[in-house]
């Protein structure tokens, strides 16, 4: 039986869940090809876990589906997938190793959240003015 990891990462409202299987070192997000997807620092965002654990993904080809956020948060979502799935295809501890001295987010989603608008004011915290004094 053919060996598949699922793993997901969340950052702000974005959602990435990837599928790792046998292959030959594709990468698709959306469907699209890694090389082709977003700009190059996005590109460079996603492609941290891959650069920090050489040759691992040569063998296994990578389907990633994100949807919500922007496309930084969309971006750290897809790293935070990938990372978990590398680590969990290679069960390596000195991958994990590498991925928390490097940057903890690559295996724990990161929680921060907006925080909500409350009445009286335009955002969170500001409120208007008051002229009567």
């Amino acid at each position: 039986m053919a060996k598949i990891i699922n793993t997901s990462g969340k950052r702000k409202t974005a959602v990435a869940r990837a599928t790792l299987r046998e292959g030959k070192g594709r990468i698709r997000i959306n469907s699209v090809p890694l090389e082709i997807y977003g700009s190059e620092l996005i590109r460079m965002k996603i492609s941290e876990a891959l650069a920090l654990a050489p040759g691992v993904n040569d063998s296994i080809d990578i389907e990633i589906n994100v949807s919500g956020g922007g496309i930084i948060g969309q971006a750290e979502a897809i790293r935070t997938a990938l990372g978990r799935g590398l680590l969990g295809w290679t069960n390596d501890p000195a991958i994990k190793e590498i991925y928390l001295g490097y940057d903890r987010t690559l295996l724990v989603n990161d929680s921060r959240q907006k925080e909500a608008k409350k009445p009286h004011g335009r955002g969170a915290r500001k409120k208007f003015q008051k002229s009567y004094r």
